[in-house]
């Protein structure tokens, strides 16, 4: 377990934020963000640009260090983060890439790409590798770690339609699987209800709404109850269709 700013301590959840503020000069980005997050919960964090979403990902990523900021929150110890870009080592085949540092490197690397599917790509190259591959490799780097707690940063931002699909399917999968928590940031209102158990949306540094996702599988945009769940959402977001 680890802690940060003020002595929470994480007891029944993966994730503890209380007053959490940042600061960039005068303007607050982050401003008196409470949140928590169960262990196995899957949140999805929506916003529009500028609203916050990347900095309280930084937050409980222990990467905002040059950030002014004042609260309290608590994370689990081991943290894994996916980002937009892969940011694969390109000097390093693809085993490489997600095994190091393990023990048993070689059996646990081969593990984890079997199960995103690239089994036989090993030895790849990471510029061999299409986008999809790639992001593929960070899920499976970030995963053999057995993560209590899983940031990403809309990690399929720069993926095309269909690849975007097939990794959202990917990730229910992986996530069913090894059950972290997960907090994830996205401008994709569809994404967050497809993924999600609970969907947030941060406006001006604030939690300006919470929507719990209870949904039957697999979930459909051609659902009624899709619809209603996705206006509800646009609504806090400021969209009017």
């Amino acid at each position: 377990m680890a802690t940060h700013a003020g002595g929470l301590t994480l007891e029944k959840t993966a994730v503890e934020v209380r007053g959490l503020v940042r600061k960039y000069g005068e303007r607050a980005v982050l401003d008196g963000v409470d949140l928590a997050i169960q262990p196995g919960e899957f949140v999805a964090l929506l916003g529009k640009s500028g609203s916050g979403k990347s900095t309280l990902l930084r937050a409980l990523a222990g990467l905002d260090y040059d950030v002014d900021g004042s609260g309290e929150l608590a994370v689990p110890a081991n943290v894994s983060v996916v980002f937009q870009d892969s940011r694969l080592l390109p000097w390093a085949r693809v085993l490489d890439n997600v095994a190091l540092g393990l023990r048993a490197a070689d059996e646990r690397g081969r593990e984890s790409l079997a199960e995103v599917g690239l089994a036989g790509r090993e030895q790849a190259w990471p510029n061999e590798l299409s986008g999809g591959e790639q992001q593929r490799v960070a899920l499976a780097r970030s995963l053999v770690r057995e993560p209590v707690l899983l940031l990403a940063d809309e990690p399929f931002g720069a993926l095309d339609a269909l690849t975007r699909l097939k990794m959202h399917v990917l990730l229910r999968k992986l996530c069913a699987a090894h059950q972290p928590a997960v907090l994830l940031v996205t401008h994709d209102v569809d994404e967050s209800i497809v993924l999600a158990d609970r969907v947030i949306v941060l406006d001006e540094g604030r939690i300006v709404a919470e929507e719990p996702i209870d949904l039957a599988e697999p979930r459909s945009p051609a659902d009624p109850g899709f619809t209603a769940v996705r206006s509800i959402l646009l609504d806090a977001l400021g969209v009017s269709l």
